[in-house]
């Protein structure tokens, strides 16, 4: 018992950062969903699936499964960027929330691809000019969140993150379906 209530307030109610979301002011980042593996093959190319990690069945699946979690929250549609890695792609068009738009900012840059401060500033700049509307849904990689939020999501997990975006943005809270 006392266990238990020493665990209790661990325990936190995403009930505002679900309403932040769909008002406008919070922003859902999330990992890609299950590609096994790794970074790339050494015969990567960003503009060929084949070359890639990308989702297994398992991966598809889970992707497929943001749309109930979305919808019981009250978002049936969203604005969706997406890494232009096909693993991030797939899982934003697996939610079929709404039409996913490539975003650099959110392509990958472990190993050296890219420049993670360059992009996380981008991102943070990018989010925050956004005009009003839908909710906004970001599909990204792991390097990529934890450098913005210093969270380390599992793959399919998202953070809630308080609009306007920072460079120590506030978590609402880490959802997953």
């Amino acid at each position: 018992m006392a266990l238990a209530l020493a665990l209790e307030p661990a325990v936190a109610d995403d009930t505002e950062a679900w309403r932040a979301l769909r008002e406008g002011q919070a922003v859902l980042i999330l990992r890609h969903a299950l590609a096994p593996g790794t970074g790339d093959p050494a015969s990567f190319d960003l503009g060929d699936c084949s070359t890639q990690r990308d989702l297994n069945a398992q991966g598809r699946k889970q992707a497929r499964a943001w749309n109930g979690l979305l919808a019981q929250q009250g978002i049936d549609a969203a604005r969706v960027y997406s890494s232009q890695w096909c693993r991030c792609r797939h899982t934003a068009e697996e939610m079929d929330i709404g039409p996913v738009t490539e975003w650099p900012p959110l392509n990958s840059f472990y190993g050296g691809q890219g420049d993670g401060e360059r992009q996380t500033r981008e991102t943070i700049a990018g989010v925050n000019a956004l005009d009003e509307g839908l909710p906004v849904v970001l599909v990204t990689h792991q390097v990529n969140i934890t450098r913005l939020t210093g969270v380390y999501p599992a793959s399919n997990e998202g953070v809630i993150l308080s609009l306007p975006l920072s460079e120590r943005p506030t978590v609402l809270a880490r959802v997953s379906p």
